[in-house]
């Protein structure tokens, strides 16, 4: 498992953009500038990890703390190290950074990024019914001593396809099992929904979009009738303790940063909280019973909470090549060709919360957050909350054009089928159906400008 040294971590201090004012015509002024000031200029490997300017002394000593629990790997409880032990016992990755190297995209092969959400299509308020061995998710790691809960794999065929112009393009078509099953055998009737990590910028901009903004966007019955209908998801808040509007996770079922860390370190690396205080093991896996621990919780408030700020305040890199002809020909074609109707170009945040510098600021996320119903060919049949099992939340677009310099590949989707930008088009289906036509039928010169934007 790779980790990012915090030697590597020092050099990302602050982003050197100024504070974009709020404008009227944001969308034809400072075009590189995807987050306004929380922009950062940077196109190297650690274009992901800048915090964002604007942070107070406090909030920016707190990043860095969140930024060493991030980065650095737990280990077995007991040990000496007692503000990091506790893993497991069953686990996907030993750290944050595990799956999310350098703040960036998962790959789609064990411990690298990838996991396996697990359900029935069954489905209640609370999410998607849990298979009764081995819970929610596929751990595939496990501490001494404990058998891991199974082997994830993935078998693929390649599909030939041709654009209208005779050029031929290739799909690659996955199938998932779960092999060397420990602790019994998977129920007949649950699903497997793999589930790559995404890049973690912006996510405090994204979070601060406010709800009337989302619902505003959402056309559940196309009204319009453009063929897309998005939909918010409503899901459970454990901090509110009520109901709202999902943001997070591919397919939005998690309502806030705190709610979608504090899930990650019990469900990927077994570490209990406040939030979430139990062990992430089921109660058919008596192995697991009685073993030591890493304190009660095993993460501290205070711990958590410094990773959740990090998680908030990573900044944005800023848009390359703006001024290129070709950009701003694939510019207006990526509208012409309605993508904008489920990745919403800008949006501004709100001014709740509590971190100064997230508050009204422009940003270029293109996304809407959305659930869109994304075609038979993408469904994993796990519905969750009101998303059903073919819905997908509209993924932000921002720093995409950076994954390979960041994390070495270009794999997309929730599953990284997708092994570029081109092949992750070509997957939409249902509400994605005729802007993917419409790209089809471009000219090749045209769809390398889209593709280059």
């Amino acid at each position: 498992m790779r980790l990012f040294s915090l030697l590597a971590c020092s050099v990302f201090l602050v982003s050197s953009c100024k504070k974009e004012p709020l404008i009227e015509d944001f969308e034809s002024t400072n075009l590189a500038a995807s987050a306004g000031s929380c922009t950062v200029y940077d196109q190297t490997s650690y274009a992901f990890s800048y915090q964002v300017n604007g942070l107070s002394s406090s909030e920016s000593l707190q990043f860095y703390v969140g930024n060493s629990f991030f980065n650095q790997n737990w280990v077995e409880a007991p040990s000496s190290t007692e503000a990091r032990d506790g893993l497991g016992p069953l686990f996907n990755a030993k750290s944050c950074a595990g799956c999310h190297f350098r703040d960036g995209r998962g790959l789609p092969v064990m411990n690298e990024g990838l996991l396996f959400r697990l359900g029935t299509p069954n489905s209640s308020f609370s999410g998607s019914m849990m298979d009764v061995i081995f819970g929610g998710q596929l751990q595939d790691q496990s501490i001494s001593g404990i058998p891991q809960e199974g082997e994830m794999t993935i078998q693929y065929a390649e599909i030939t396809g041709y654009y209208p112009d005779g050029s031929s393009y290739s799909l690659r078509v996955p199938t998932y099992s779960i092999g060397n099953q420990q602790f019994g055998a998977l129920n007949a009737t649950t699903r497997i929904s793999p589930r790559i990590a995404q890049q973690m910028i912006g996510l405090g901009l994204l979070e601060q979009i406010p709800d009337t903004r989302l619902l505003a966007l959402a056309d559940p019955y196309d009204g319009n009738q453009d063929g897309i209908s998005g939909r918010v998801n409503y899901v459970s808040d454990l901090l509110s303790q009520g109901i709202s509007i999902g943001r997070f996770g591919w397919k939005a079922n998690v309502p806030t940063i705190y709610q979608q860390v504090a899930g990650a370190f019990n469900g990927d690396i077994g570490i209990t909280s406040s939030m979430f205080p139990f062990e992430n093991h089921t109660a058919s896996q008596t192995a697991c019973d009685g073993l030591p621990n890493g304190g009660t919780p095993e993460i501290s408030d205070d711990d958590l909470a410094s990773v959740v700020l990090y998680s908030r305040v990573l900044a944005v890199p800023a848009q390359r090549n703006v001024s290129n002809p070709d950009v701003k020909k694939g510019r207006e074609l990526f509208k012409q060709l309605n993508c904008t109707g489920c990745h919403t170009p800008q949006h501004v945040t709100g001014s709740g919360g509590s971190i100064q510098a997230l508050k009204n600021v422009w940003i270029r996320a293109y996304t809407d957050l959305l659930l869109h119903d994304m075609g038979s060919e993408l469904a994993d049949g796990l519905p969750n909350y009101k998303a059903t099992g073919n819905e997908w939340r509209t993924p932000p677009l921002w720093g995409i054009g950076l994954i390979q310099t960041v994390n070495g590949h270009t794999y997309l989707l929730h599953d990284g089928r997708a092994r570029n930008i081109e092949e992750a088009i070509l997957w939409h289906g249902g509400e994605g159906e005729r802007s993917k036509n419409k790209f089809k039928e471009l000219s090749k010169k045209e769809r390398e400008q889209v593709l280059l934007f």
